[in-house]
């Protein structure tokens, strides 16, 4: 191949994993060929060169690359790939990323990923030509993909988890699953506790490891640093009360900071 030859020419030269990357591919495509009666390769249009083969009649089809607003490709080898698998990616993480997508990229997503007619993506732009902070076509191209790819309760559970983290909804908490909390929560530390007579949230913050141990911990408390369920308390002596720190569905979210996040299940209310 005329790349590879430029390639092994240059000052650069060609590492050994570069050079095999598309016999190995080829060989693959052989195999499934020979094996299993597979005649058509899909890939991204920069593998152009490695699905080329020749022999019996088989055919390559290859796509335009889904990029970034830097123009980086969107994959697994990058490093900002999304999946279709909820163990990989959840359903709160899939609308997410496709809601923080930028203007110069959201009509293109909304026609490659969407099945909406031409004419209402053309109209959904216009209206947010008007509307810009409304963020409109970010959300029905979030709202759609999420549908398609995890159904109507895959949408419903994204936007729960996006009501309880982003506008502290305490209906949305308490309608949560406990794999929607371990998806939203992903990082978070998780402790189950029994619920003693008169248990402060400062014995809370510290059975929880949330605080660390002395005046600084109380001071953390003092300082606002530390709320319950979206709401904010700054007296660490404050009892907790169920229905307000604890809610129906027997969960506690403790957040200690801006970012660190602490599940609390309570065991036997």
């Amino acid at each position: 191949r005329q790349s590879c030859q430029a390639r092994l020419r240059s000052a650069e030269g060609m590492s050994l994993a570069e050079f095999l990357y598309p016999a190995l591919q080829a060989y693959d495509f052989l195999h499934l060929h020979q094996h299993h009666g597979c005649r058509i390769q899909l890939g991204g249009h920069d593998q152009m060169g490695n699905i080329m083969m020749t022999g019996t009649d088989v055919f390559g089809i290859t796509v335009p690359l889904i990029t970034s607003t830097t123009g980086d490709k969107l994959g697994k080898t990058a490093g900002n790939a999304v999946w279709l698998n909820r163990d990989k990616t959840s359903p709160f993480e899939l609308y997410q990323f496709f809601v923080r997508q930028q203007d110069d990229v959201v009509e293109k997503y909304l026609k490659l990923f969407t099945f909406l007619p031409l004419e209402e993506i053309a109209h959904i732009m216009e209206m947010h030509a008007k509307e810009p902070e409304k963020w409109g076509p970010q959300k029905r191209l979030a709202a759609e993909v999420t549908k398609l790819v995890h159904g109507r309760e895959g949408l419903e559970s994204a936007k729960r988890c996006t009501k309880a983290l982003y506008y502290s909804s305490v209906e949305a908490l308490e309608d949560m699953s406990d794999q929607e909390l371990e998806e939203l929560f992903r990082q978070a530390p998780s402790a189950e506790l029994m619920l003693e007579p008169g248990m402060t949230v400062l014995e809370l913050c510290r059975k929880a490891n949330a605080i660390p141990d002395g005046p600084s911990g109380y001071q953390k408390i003092t300082d606002g640093g530390v709320s319950i369920n979206g709401n904010r308390v700054t007296n660490p002596e404050t009892v907790l009360v169920l229905g307000q720190h604890i809610l129906k569905n027997g969960v506690s979210l403790l957040r200690v900071g801006k970012k660190n996040y602490y599940i609390i299940k309570w065991l036997q209310l």
